[in-house]
């Protein structure tokens, strides 16, 4: 697979959100920005300060779709929505398909071990669903704020 880039367009895909239903990426087409964000794990520390900062300013994605990807199963999402208040959706790659077209599923290593996972990553997509924004190993603390800044300079264009 040829590594995604900024200004590409973003692979298309179909996954089941947290109620069971198909989203497809490319039904936002010419209505909304997508926000695409790769965590590693429902209900665990990072994860959970992450999609709360997300609840947090969610007033703030004007015309802006918010989803979140991670390999949990649907009732999972369910739990993890429900526990937060989560007002968005949560993608369930349970075959690890989307987390390997965009590149998220790599090695990485934890305590000495090393194993694979969901490398902490966001995709800004535009109406047309071109690759505006990458954001590589995401740092929680101060992801929120970059990601806004992000939508502002492109909404600006």
């Amino acid at each position: 697979m040829a590594e995604l880039k900024e200004g590409k367009k973003a692979p298309d895909f179909t996954a089941i959100d947290q109620n069971g239903k198909k989203i497809k990426l490319s039904s936002f087409k010419g209505k909304k920005h997508v926000v695409l964000y790769f965590y590693p794990k429902d209900m665990t520390p990072g994860c959970t300060t992450q999609a709360c900062d997300f609840r947090d300013q969610h007033k703030k994605f004007k015309n802006t779709v918010v989803l979140g990807v991670s390999i949990d199963s649907t009732e999972r999402h369910q739990k993890f929505i429900e526990k937060y208040d989560l007002p968005f959706t949560l993608l369930a790659d349970t075959d690890k398909k989307v987390v390997q077209k965009y590149g998220v599923w790599q090695e990485k290593k934890l305590y000495g071990k090393t194993f694979m996972g969901i490398v902490r990553t966001t995709f800004i997509i535009d109406k047309t669903g071109t690759i505006q924004k990458i954001f590589p190993k995401v740092k929680v603390k101060i992801h929120i704020e970059e990601v806004l800044s992000a939508l502002k300079e492109i909404y600006k264009a």
